[in-house]
């Protein structure tokens, strides 16, 4: 692919991307026009307040309701789809990503147990629930990985994905559990277990935000080794890179992503495995360009599936990973049985 090509995709998709977060802003139960919508953000930005012409309610929907729900739609979207893509290069499988290390179902756990037992450390204040699925998370992959490296010294790829889809089919069923026993809880369970952008403000966008840079930059440090980890295990120790270092730390920074990622907005899956797919496609295996390109592509189109989600049936809202689910699995369904095509 020439330069010249390469940088008209990476443009049009900027545009394009541009294009669903205005769309998921701008839509809604009140339309926003675009003046009004250039004006308040302008407002707010140099302290002004509310533009002349635009009503106070109309600039706190936008500016504290449906802005932050959008670009949280986004940024979520983008740490998964980021963690996808390295997930798929690391353990050569198009179906792998943290979802299958257990990494969403430990950190929904950890979220579960917080809204049950009412736990709160005063240090954490509002961010109880981030904090525990980032741990529960982290906790989940730490005992896939000591589990994987007491049966197979190697780690290999094979082994680590099957230890994690134990432990993540022991922690769902565990989740049931804690639903069937806690009646008063068992609908916010169920809605958390779904996921949702609800009520989703600034201060969610403001954690979650160094914590995608974080995790964009460690990939990106590592996207010469993903590159090589592709071809396997046994040819990246030709070429000097420590396999087992590498995927452990590609693991941790993918747990960071997700872990936080899934206590703030529930379990959302199938982005994670469309968007890299859809990336590779259009701009090859080079991870100095997927990486970047799935966090642009995957935050499009989780905000245009939050967008769907709560227009489709208003004023009613669908959980967003009912639709994420029914636009995933049939590309799930397509990306099985092409790779199954390719090993005949």
């Amino acid at each position: 692919m020439t330069k010249k090509g390469t940088g008209l995709k990476i443009a049009i998709s900027a545009v394009l991307c541009l294009f669903i977060l205005v769309l998921a802003i701008r839509q809604g139960s009140v339309y926003i026009s675009l003046k009004d919508l250039f004006g308040i953000i302008g407002g707010h930005i140099t302290g002004k307040g509310t533009p002349e012409g635009v009503e106070p309610m109309m600039d706190s929907i936008f500016w504290t309701i449906r802005m932050p729900r959008a670009i949280m739609a986004f940024l979520v979207g983008g740490a998964l789809s980021m963690s996808g893509a390295c997930m798929q290069a690391l353990l050569q499988n198009p179906l792998a990503s943290s979802y299958t290390l257990g990494v969403s179902s430990g950190a929904s756990l950890g979220a579960a147990l917080v809204l049950i037992l009412e736990i709160s450390i005063p240090v954490l204040s509002g961010f109880m629930l981030p904090f525990a699925g980032f741990v529960f998370g982290l906790a989940t992959v730490v005992i896939a990985l000591m589990l994987t490296s007491a049966i197979d010294k190697s780690v290999s790829n094979t082994t680590v994905v099957l230890i994690g889809m134990v432990l993540s089919l022991f922690v769902n069923g565990m989740m049931n559990l804690l639903s069937t026993l806690n009646a008063d809880h068992s609908k916010q369970l169920i809605l958390w277990m779904m996921g949702s952008f609800s009520a989703r403000g600034w201060k969610h966008c403001a954690i979650l935000f160094p914590v995608c840079i974080i995790g964009f930059v460690c990939l990106m440090l590592m996207s010469r080794k993903m590159d090589i980890m592709s071809f396997g295990d046994l040819q990246a120790q030709a070429m000097g890179v420590d396999a087992k270092k590498t995927k452990i730390v590609a693991i941790l920074v993918c747990s960071l992503l997700t872990g936080v990622s899934v206590a703030f907005t529930g379990v959302i899956g199938f982005i994670d495995l469309a968007a890299p797919h859809v990336v590779r496609k259009i701009f090859g295996p080079s991870h100095k360009l997927v990486i970047p390109m799935s966090f642009i592509y995957g935050g499009a189109f989780m905000a245009l599936c939050d967008f769907i989600s709560r227009t489709l049936l208003s004023p009613q809202e669908i959980p967003v990973g009912a639709v994420t689910a029914l636009i995933g699995a049939p590309f799930f369904a397509y990306v099985f049985f092409a790779s199954r095509r390719k090993r005949k």
